[in-house]
């Protein structure tokens, strides 16, 4: 055994854990540090020596210093010298792959009543959902349903996600070559791929859209992620749409937008306001954690008329957009309150070729209010911040984030409207442009009738309780009369499909007719599609005015 390692383990911490000795606090936390760093070296070291098996030392590390950042807050995170790619990815935008959105889920299978079985993780299929336009996978011929049932040999069945997407991952010019099922197509057949460095657009999707404001067009930007260039994709948009497309106004669409690089959240404040103003502060323990942004340049748009849309899914970069432009008087924000994530990460080099991203300072806008939601640890969960809660950034105009579970959701979430799209775009060669495209009457009882065919039944979450229930009234032995009664009462919990889906007849056509449209224009076709049904965008469209 090398008794080498786990001063390796001593080398890795001490980069994680040792601070600078700046006063007699300082010096003393490092002295704790040191402590507890001893304390670990010497646990490894009698494990070391005495433990009856050998150890893989690399994964207790990884393990070790996982659990330890846990601790501190969701965003610090140690990459080790394997996941450099995934480090890049996260700060560039850019990978090399076949350039598809990829999804797991339990293979079709229904049980007597005809309800989805449960998941399965030994049976899990791996799906294309989404093949990016004029990627290496859309230009190969893969389409969204196509069930990938091995990567270069190696079957998918058994792996997770991240395995199977590792594995579609590669140097760029490389080949993977995937086996494919499809529907309407008896047998598998295989595809090769060659690899490319994919760099998606942080400009999601563009349009001027003819309004009835006085000066004229309003233009509108889907932004995406705030990666290497993002700032200039979006400058090189708003251009176009002022100086080819007529737009004399703009609705900035920064919802789901999850952030990235600062630097990049400056320039685009820096379009819309004057220079030398201040956009964000920076705060943390080490002198050069503090940090003042102002921006730079004189504004190319700053008497534009601007509507910025933000979410609870909008955090980090967007938040810094968002709030700057309000704090500022510059921009109305519409939407929901923004995630509230205002924790800055820096992302260092350890030994051994390894990485570490860590937490450093906090965000602060120029009026001084901190991003950061102090409950963000509820918020990682998914939970809603509560209205007095500090952090997020506040939209002027609230609307509602619709939360509704109906039957609309339940065939989301089964992926009935995904399969029948993947239908309909076999059996219909074309279909009317997104901005006009609807489903006719006729085609969603075409749909109604394809969900009967496949034993669809409409199970409400009151009936899932219901279940519950009544399993629970048996297991207590209640009398055989009151079962019984309690029995009647399942045939009214389980609605009639049809009557709910001409209940949600327009949600339904919509969020079915989004599918169908990403078959045939994907991405940006659908995004098109959807802006006709964007409460938040009809919204800003009135303020604009």
């Amino acid at each position: 055994m090398n008794s080498k390692r786990p001063y390796i383990l001593v080398l890795i911490l001490y980069s994680l854990l040792l601070v600078p000795a700046v006063g007699a606090q300082e010096r003393q936390k490092t002295v704790r540090a040191d402590e507890c760093i001893t304390i670990f070296t010497d646990v490894m070291r009698q494990v070391d020596v005495n433990y009856v098996d050998t150890l893989n030392y690399e994964s207790l590390t990884e393990e070790a210093i996982n659990a330890m950042l846990r601790k501190i807050d969701p965003y610090t995170v140690y990459y080790p010298k394997k996941n450099d790619r995934e480090l890049r990815i996260m700060t560039t935008g850019k990978y090399g792959g076949i350039g598809s959105i990829i999804q797991q889920r339990p293979r079709p299978t229904l049980t007597a009543k005809g309800r989805r079985t449960k998941v399965n993780k030994d049976s899990l299929w791996t799906y294309a959902v989404n093949p990016y336009e004029g990627k290496p996978a859309q230009r190969a011929g893969v389409q969204a349903g196509d069930r990938i049932l091995s990567v270069n040999g190696v079957s998918t069945e058994g792996q997770t996600v991240s395995e199977v997407s590792n594995n579609l991952r590669g140097v760029p010019g490389t080949t993977v070559v995937l086996e494919l099922e499809r529907e309407g197509v008896k047998k598998p057949f295989k595809v090769e791929i060659v690899r490319e460095d994919i760099h998606l657009d942080p400009v999601t999707y563009y349009c001027a859209i003819e309004g009835d404001t006085l000066s004229g067009k309003v233009g509108y930007i889907a932004f995406g992620e705030f990666t290497e260039g993002s700032a200039q994709a979006l400058n090189n948009a708003l251009d176009d749409l002022y100086y080819n497309q007529g737009a004399r106004s703009l609705v900035l669409d920064l919802r789901g937008n999850g952030g990235g690089i600062v630097d990049e959240a400056l320039q685009i404040v820096n379009l819309f306001v004057e220079r030398d103003r201040v956009v964000v502060e920076t705060r943390g323990k080490t002198a050069n954690s503090n940090r003042t942004y102002r921006t730079r340049n004189n504004p190319r748009y700053k008497d534009l008329p601007l509507v910025v849309l933000v979410d609870k899914n909008s955090a980090s970069a967007s938040e810094i957009v968002a709030g700057a432009l309000q704090d500022m008087g510059r921009a109305k924000l519409i939407g929901q309150r923004t995630f509230g994530k205002g924790l800055v990460q820096n992302v260092r080099p350890v030994v051994f070729g390894g990485h570490v991203k860590v937490t450093t300072s906090k965000y602060y806008l120029p009026s001084g209010r901190c991003i950061q939601a102090i409950d963000y640890s509820e918020r990682q969960k998914g939970h809603e911040l509560k209205k007095d809660t500090a952090g997020g950034i506040l939209p002027e105009i609230v609307m509602s984030d619709s939360n509704k579970v109906d039957i609309c959701y339940s065939l989301y979430i089964d992926h009935y409207f995904f399969d029948y799209a993947t239908r309909y775009h076999r059996l219909h060669d074309s279909i009317a442009a997104p901005e006009v495209f609807e489903l006719t009457d006729e085609e969603i009882e075409a749909f109604c009738q394809w969900l009967g065919e496949r034993g669809f039944r409409y199970e409400t979450e009151t009936a899932k309780f219901f279940d519950d229930m009544l399993k629970m009234a048996k297991h207590e032995d209640l009398d055989s009369a009151t079962i019984a009664r309690l029995e009647e009462l399942e045939p009214i919990l389980v609605p009639d499909f049809r009557e709910a889906i001409q209940r949600n007849i327009e949600e339904v056509k919509q969020l079915l007719g989004s599918e169908i449209v990403l078959r045939y224009y994907y991405q940006k076709g659908q995004a098109a599609y959807n802006l006709r049904f964007d409460k938040e965008l009809k919204r800003a469209l009135s303020e604009l005015k």
